[in-house]
């Protein structure tokens, strides 16, 4: 079987993609940014760079293929979605077509298609009557809220909760909808390949609990362990509500009307024709929101960030940057010297070495920490010169140690949220780079406080203690 999977680097292509070579199937990546792929697909996987909405690399991508995902969408992307969806849509099944493609899964939106339905969502079913046009075998798969963690709704969700204490909601808060787990919609999307031939056939896809969005907020808040109060004001407009979603949410100010005109209308399920086709029963949103918060550790966890800083160039600003819930302050220095010089210079941090820069500052943050019961800086290190995983380094514990290219501590003084410090040693043309990188998962607004509160410190004490390490390994003594 082969696939065209379009959207790859997306959120939901991209969790596809790792469930379909988990199941072995040859896959075809069509992507504008091949980048963000590298080393993070399997062998069989093939990368096809070009625009999708591009006739010739259509064509070109669409060659031998058996069936495809369109999982492309515009709105994020500033221009008129609409028309781009559109004629993306038109120009897609018209290669579709003509290669001889026999199945196309599509992924679309729920809600009931009338004059009051958003323009967002019937920008996403319109897609879809335009692939059944085609006259090609087409699955159109309809969600709701995508509960996961990289989820653009969700996404959307968890930052005014954890930003806003209390929360004057607008009329859309009490919306209804029906949410969906992404490991489900994955599995839908997946077992829609070994779906029998036929006509072009749509399927309402949600998890089995009905619920507002204000009830997923509390769910999500009880979780975190955050008391949130929430006022419902009717009298919000769309126009002001997005205005609103811009001010406490900035990085949904390019689809702030659009993506508020879209939560206004009920998404709930109206066919059950899914269950009975498909052997998939969604999770609850109980066991959803757990996902999507363990899911998130679990990236962070394999994630490099210096391979983010070779990818793209990293905006230093106050505040540094946002990595989903976290929040991020990244930086690099290039040595002239063997990486495992550089890496033993990292290693011995802490204890009777210091802290390479401000040692007294480090000290009172020490102090601090006692007072309000924290270990403090009291506890050193085990060995002057050698870490191991789990062992205690003042008032961090090592949590990832992979030498000569990686060492992540995690906080464990007394702060609202949790903190790590990570170095990154990468070999380039006969030198190395040093990443230092810290980041900070703030625990509602008091956690965000802290963080910004303390920016300037760590302007001046992360830039000292990265210049020391780099003079410590050029030296060859910490």
């Amino acid at each position: 079987m082969n696939i065209l999977l379009t959207g790859a680097t997306g959120y939901v292509g991209g969790s596809l993609l790792r469930e379909l070579e988990r199941r072995g199937h040859a896959v075809r990546c069509l992507v504008r940014r091949p980048h963000k792929l590298v080393g993070k697909t399997a062998a069989t996987t093939e990368i096809c760079v070009g625009d999708a909405a591009d006739p010739a690399t259509l064509a070109r991508g669409c060659m031998g293929i058996d069936t495809a995902y369109w999982l492309v969408h515009s709105m994020e992307s500033g221009v008129d979605f609409e028309r781009a969806d559109r004629l993306a849509a038109e120009r897609f099944a018209q290669a579709a077509k003509a290669a001889g493609v026999k199945r196309i899964v599509y992924l679309g939106g729920l809600g009931v298609d009338d004059s009051t339905l958003s323009t967002h969502l019937r920008s996403r079913q319109e897609v879809g009557a335009i692939l059944r046009a085609s006259g090609l075998d087409v699955i159109e798969f309809r969600a709701s809220i995508i509960i996961g963690a990289g989820s653009f709704s969700f996404d959307l969700v968890r930052t005014l909760v954890e930003r806003l204490p209390v929360m004057v909601c607008p009329a859309w808060v009490s919306t209804p909808t029906q949410p969906i787990a992404i490991a489900d919609v994955v599995a839908y999307l997946a077992a829609a390949i070994d779906l029998p031939p036929a006509a072009a056939r749509i399927f309402e896809i949600g998890g089995p609990d009905k619920v507002s969005y204000g009830a997923i907020m509390h769910e999500y808040s009880r979780q975190r362990r955050l008391t949130r109060f929430m006022i419902p004001v009717p009298v919000l407009t769309p126009r002001l509500s997005s205005l609103w979603l811009t001010l406490v949410a900035p990085r949904y100010s390019k689809v702030g009307r659009k993506l508020i005109d879209g939560l206004k209308n009920p998404t709930v399920v109206s066919s059950d024709a899914a269950l009975h086709e498909f052997p998939i029963h969604p999770r609850g949103l109980v066991e959803a929101v757990r996902e999507a918060m363990t899911q998130e550790d679990s990236f962070f966890a394999g994630k490099r960030w210096a391979d983010l800083a070779d990818a793209e160039e990293l905006p230093h600003r106050y505040g540094g940057r946002s990595d989903g819930t976290r929040l991020v302050d990244h930086r690099q220095i290039v040595v002239s010297v063997e990486p495992e010089r550089a890496f033993a210079a990292i290693e011995r941090i802490g204890g009777v070495h210091g802290w390479y820069a401000y040692n007294w500052l480090w000290r009172l943050r020490g102090w601090i920490d006692l007072a309000i019961g924290g270990p403090g800086m009291s506890r050193g290190r085990r060995d002057p010169d050698r870490l191991r995983v789990g062992d205690s380094l003042d008032c961090w514990r090592v949590e990832a140690y992979e030498p000569p290219g990686r060492l992540r501590l995690a906080a464990e003084m007394k702060m609202p949220g949790r903190g790590w410090l990570e170095f990154e040693v990468v070999p380039r043309d006969g030198d190395v780079t040093i990443h230092q990188t810290a980041v900070f998962d703030p625990k509602g607004l008091g956690g965000l406080l802290y963080w910004y509160a303390v920016w300037p410190l760590h302007e001046v004490i992360f830039h000292r203690m990265l210049v020391g390490i780099a003079r410590a390994a050029v030296r060859g003594s910490g």
